[in-house]
C-alpha cells in the first residue's frame, strides 16, 4: 500500500460501547483522539484543531463530560490544542474536575498549565489536576483501566546528527474485557510490542520517512509487524 492509503481520517473503531475516533494523526501537524464508553469520555493527545473537531462532531454536551486527558509526549503536534480546550471548558462553565495524565518530565504540559492558570486562574470554573506518570502502574478511571508504559521516542539534537530521549508514554485502555493499545510516537520498543499483542485494537505510529529503520520513528513494515499481533490495528502518523 502507498503511504497515502493510511491518511484517510477520521479512523473509527467500536466494540459494543467501547469507542475510539482518531480525528487526525499527522506528523508535525496534529493528533487528536476521542475515547468513550457509556461511563467515560477521554481525550488522548489533543493536538491543534481538537476543539474544532470535537465541537463539529459531538458538541458541547459531550466535550463538557471529558474527565481525563492522556498525553503521550509534549511535542506540539500532540499538545497544540490543550490551551484552547482548557479555555473552552471554562467558558462553557465546566464544573467537574479535569485530570491530565502525562509523562513525568514533560515540560510542555507543565508550562501550558502554569501559563493558563496565571491568565485564567481567577475565573476558572473547574479544577485541573496534573498527574505526572513515572511508572507502569495501572489505574482506573470511570470503569476503564489504564496501563501506561514507557516507549522510546527521541528528537534530533541541535546538531541534527544525534538524538535525545523525550519523556514519552503509550497507554493501554481496558474496558469490559476489551483493550485499545495506543503507542504514541516511538521507535521500535519491546514495551509497545508486548502491550499491542492480543489487544482488540492497536494504534501504531509509522512515522519514518522512508523504509530504513531509525531511532526516531518506526517504518510501515515495523509498525505493521506489531499491528498484526493485535486483533485489529491502525497505522497512524504516516508521513504524506
Amino acid at each position: 500500500m502507498k503511504q497515502s492509503d493510511y491518511l484517510k481520517y477520521p479512523l473509527i473503531w467500536r466494540k459494543d460501547d467501547f469507542f475510539i475516533k482518531i480525528y487526525a494523526s499527522i506528523p508535525n501537524i496534529a493528533t487528536g483522539i476521542l475515547i468513550t464508553t457509556d461511563k467515560a469520555t477521554f481525550i488522548a493527545d489533543p493536538g491543534d484543531g481538537i476543539l474544532r473537531d470535537l465541537n463539529k462532531d459531538v458538541g458541547a454536551v459531550t466535550i463538557l463530560k471529558v474527565s481525563d486527558i492522556f498525553i503521550s509526549h509534549g511535542h506540539h503536534d500532540h499538545v497544540g490544542g490543550v490551551w484552547s480546550l482548557l479555555t473552552y471548558l471554562s467558558v462553557m462553565r465546566k464544573k467537574s474536575a479535569l485530570n491530565i495524565f502525562y509523562p513525568k518530565g514533560c515540560k510542555e504540559i507543565e508550562s501550558i498549565y502554569h501559563a493558563f492558570v496565571k491568565v485564567y486562574g481567577k475565573e476558572l470554573s473547574y479544577q485541573i489536576n496534573l498527574k505526572p506518570i513515572d511508572n507502569s502502574k495501572s489505574f482506573k478511571r470511570n470503569s476503564v483501566s489504564i496501563k501506561p508504559f514507557k516507549v522510546n521516542h527521541r528528537e534530533l539534537s541541535d546538531d541534527g546528527k544525534t538524538s535525545s530521549l523525550v519523556p514519552s508514554l503509550g497507554f493501554k485502555f481496558i474496558y469490559d474485557s476489551k483493550s485499545i493499545c495506543y503507542g504514541g510516537d516511538t521507535a521500535y520498543c519491546e514495551s509497545l510490542a508486548k502491550n499491542a499483542k492480543d489487544s482488540d485494537l492497536a494504534i501504531i505510529e509509522a512515522g519514518a520517512s522512508g523504509e530504513n529503520a531509525t531511532d526516531l520513528h518506526m517504518t510501515i513494515r515495523q509498525a505493521t509487524e506489531i499491528g498484526k499481533t493485535a486483533k485489529d490495528y491502525f497505522l497512524v502518523h504516516v508521513p504524506g
